[in-house]
């Protein structure tokens, strides 16, 4: 197959690599680099902990670890240790299920809320970098990705 071989980021030549195994390395690339970045933003709590925040406040009920792990798309030990850590600091608390004591839930702390609060600016912060993350790209296209990374997540959860 001919690919476009004008394509490049950062002087790596897209080449004969097929378009989809360009995508899936720089969407790793891009993970690396953005955690590093969002690490370095936060001096209490790592990338992947706000993100467990996050995916917590997503839900309409407290979650399981189970049921975070499926939201964040991660094993029920990383998420685990994950809310270990965030539980020793104070950010979450893990409480068993009125319904079913086997099950633990997990509750978002009011010092949790605090900090979101005292370190984003009521979301100021957090709109400011994703506008510059996605400068320049039209909704169109952001559409279209979206759409191709859902049908990539469905089919990979095929596999």
């Amino acid at each position: 197959m001919n690919y476009d071989k004008e394509m490049n980021l950062n002087n790596v030549e897209f080449g004969d690599m097929p378009p989809q195994a360009f995508l899936l390395g720089l969407l790793s690339a891009f993970d690396n680099r953005y955690q590093a970045a969002a690490d370095a933003y936060f001096k209490e709590i790592t990338w992947k902990q706000f993100f467990a925040i996050i995916c917590i406040n997503l839900c309409k009920e407290a979650p399981t670890i189970n049921e975070l792990s499926d939201v964040m798309g991660s094993s029920h030990q990383n998420v685990k240790q994950i809310l270990l850590k965030l539980e020793k600091k104070g950010f979450i608390s893990m409480v068993s299920d009125e319904k079913d004591k086997r099950k633990q839930r997990i509750i978002v702390t009011d010092f949790a809320r605090e900090f979101l609060e005292n370190n984003d600016n009521n979301g100021q912060q957090s709109q400011y970098v994703i506008g510059r993350i996605f400068e320049g790209v039209d909704e169109k296209s952001l559409i279209t990705t979206i759409q191709t990374i859902m049908k990539m997540e469905r089919n990979l959860s095929k596999i």
